[in-house]
């Protein structure tokens, strides 16, 4: 009796045993599902995100908006402010310009320089403790697809771009800068033969660097022995080349419209070119963004993917941008005590006379904000 009793119990247990392990393996196959099927659902999810990435906008619309707080210095002390105020053009619409500041200790007005570029200026006086502004517009660009560039004499014009053909004081067009564009278009009979020529060279010769302080400085002899930096730096040497070359050329300062429906771009700033081909116009052209797809894409400069991107933003320009100003070496209206501004791409201010470091927005403090059109 003790016998059978002993082998019926060691049955139960046997029959339990499978009964844990069928239960286990029904558990982990679950679990599996449930996994694959959640590892399923993230690959699709970095692959919608990875399309948004490689998205064309045809065109972009937002609003950004510029929040200064001067505040933390003391009562007493002289702050001005200046900040950039984009303009229409053939492809971008600014509309809504709006401006929140408490006057009672502050007075503001907007301004345009020598070259054309509008600002909000503002002032605080003695007795300011809160100094507080922000200035927000919406924005419309389009994309640019290039279309046929041809060039054809154009004399009335030639005065009027004299400006675009000078140095400035981080761009020289003599020297070894004018040694380098004679050697780069040699051969070359057109301007837009000559501008392709260095557009190639500065692709070739140029690198994008990480560490670089904001967009760069642009000082065009150290990058030509290090050429290296980030977008003022490489078309600072592409403007130099082309003015030294005889084509007028300048950057053109602005900032990133993201492609998501919210985001930060305090760190959004851009520099880009445009050269005058006579009898077409202002011709836009953005090697630093070819160059930041090589880096960032890891891509060989030989790669298939290099060679469309050079081919799109030569004369092409996506509208994940707004213009702002144009210039170097420049004097704000009204006039900055300090030395003459490099350039006007980032909120600019001065305390006592002295310029705030605008390439430490934490410290100055500012930040830039956009919100995708509803």
């Amino acid at each position: 009796m003790k016998k059978a009793l002993k082998i019926l119990l060691l049955l139960v247990f046997v029959v339990s045993l499978s009964a844990c392990a069928k239960n286990n393996t029904q558990e982990n196959t679950e679990t599996k599902k449930e996994e694959t099927a959640k590892e399923n659902t993230n690959k699709v999810e970095i692959k919608k995100e990875e399309e948004k990435k490689e998205e064309n906008f045809a065109e972009r619309k937002g609003t950004l908006t510029t929040n200064v707080d001067l505040s933390k210095y003391d009562k007493g002390k002289s702050v001005k402010l200046w900040l950039p105020i984009p303009q229409d053009s053939e492809y971008q619409k600014i509309s809504n310009i709006k401006v929140d500041l408490d006057e009672a200790h502050a007075k503001q007005q907007q301004t345009t320089d020598e070259l054309g570029n509008k600002m909000l200026y503002v002032e605080w006086d003695n007795e300011a403790t809160d100094r507080k502004v922000s200035l927000a517009f919406d924005a419309e660009r389009k994309e640019i697809k290039r279309g046929e560039i041809t060039e054809k004499e154009d004399q009335a014009k030639k005065d009027e771009l004299k400006e675009f053909l000078q140095p400035k004081s981080m761009v020289p067009v003599d020297g070894r800068v004018k040694e380098l564009a004679d050697k780069i278009t040699e051969g070359k009979t057109t301007d837009l033969d000559k501008v392709r020529a260095i557009y190639d060279w500065t692709i070739a010769n140029m690198n994008r660097d990480e560490s670089v302080k904001g967009c760069g400085t642009g000082e065009v002899e150290k990058l030509l022995d290090m050429p290296q930096g980030k977008c003022t730096d490489i078309h600072s040497v592409f403007v130099a080349l082309c003015r030294a070359a005889g084509v007028p050329a300048r950057e053109i300062f602005g900032v990133r419209m993201s492609k998501k429906a919210s985001d930060d771009e305090t760190k959004g700033q851009h520099c880009w070119s445009e050269f005058y081909l006579q009898g077409h116009g202002w011709v836009k052209a953005d090697p630093g963004d070819v160059l930041k797809a090589v880096l960032k894409q890891k891509l060989d400069k030989s790669d298939e993917k290099t060679k469309e991107l050079a081919d799109y933003y030569w004369g092409g320009m996506d509208s994940l941008r707004v213009a702002l100003t144009t210039g170097r070496d420049l004097t704000l209206e009204p006039k900055q005590d300090d030395k003459p501004l490099n350039n006007f791409g980032y909120p600019y201010a001065e305390v006592e006379g002295k310029a705030l470091d605008y390439y430490n927005p934490a410290d100055f403090e500012y930040n830039i904000k956009f919100e995708e059109a509803k």
